[in-house]
């Protein structure tokens, strides 16, 4: 099993990316999180894998954080979710984004992500609901109650705001706020924008 590269960037397309470590060059697909964030062609990288072996391929996949790849791996385990997905997501969404959809419950925000329909978007969510504190992703948080943050977001959305906005503004309350007061803040701190 693969499951660390250390070696020189020698080029960058994205997804792929391919890794010189001692003369053997290693392609490996990656997230855009973790592609936006590659140091330049011809500089060192380090890169944690998940290595896969299917009947037709063997394929690689590198992460620039462990919290990266463990989310990967939970991804893959919900039924109906394959690399290809995992990526898509990983891409789409940043591991706290993620992790709110998670924890607010909130599918229209995996819906945004191409190849992610209604009907997976809610079983991503009720798989992912108690894992990822189990396998150490950490929660994001959501600095309120679930119930606050969640009717704040929601007033928010049905405002118009969009979601990376509404989410944007409900991280900036503090924990002890009602909902109503919860609400006054954010469209405030949404006005200054």
């Amino acid at each position: 099993m693969i499951g660390r590269l250390h070696g020189i960037l020698l080029e960058k397309t994205p997804p792929l990316v391919l890794i010189d470590c001692n003369g053997v060059g290693y392609e490996c697909e990656v997230p855009m999180s973790t592609f936006y964030n590659l140091p330049a062609v011809g500089e060192k990288v380090v890169m944690l894998t998940h290595f896969v072996v299917r009947e037709d391929a063997q394929l690689l996949y590198g992460f620039g954080s462990n919290q990266e790849r463990v989310t990967f791996r939970q991804l893959l385990k919900v039924n109906g979710i394959g690399a290809k997905s995992a990526l898509s997501i990983l891409s789409g969404l940043s591991l706290d984004e993620l992790v709110q959809a998670v924890a607010l419950q909130e599918t229209t925000m995996l819906t945004r992500v191409p190849g992610i329909g209604k009907k997976t978007a809610e079983r991503l969510l009720l798989e992912l609901k108690d894992k990822f504190m189990l396998d150490g992703v950490a929660m994001a948080n959501t600095n309120q109650p679930k119930s606050a943050s969640g009717d704040v977001l929601n007033a928010l959305l049905a405002l118009g705001y969009s979601e990376r906005e509404a989410l944007a503004a409900v991280k900036q309350l503090p924990v002890d706020i009602t909902v109503s007061d919860g609400i006054k803040q954010a469209l405030k701190s949404l006005s200054k924008t």
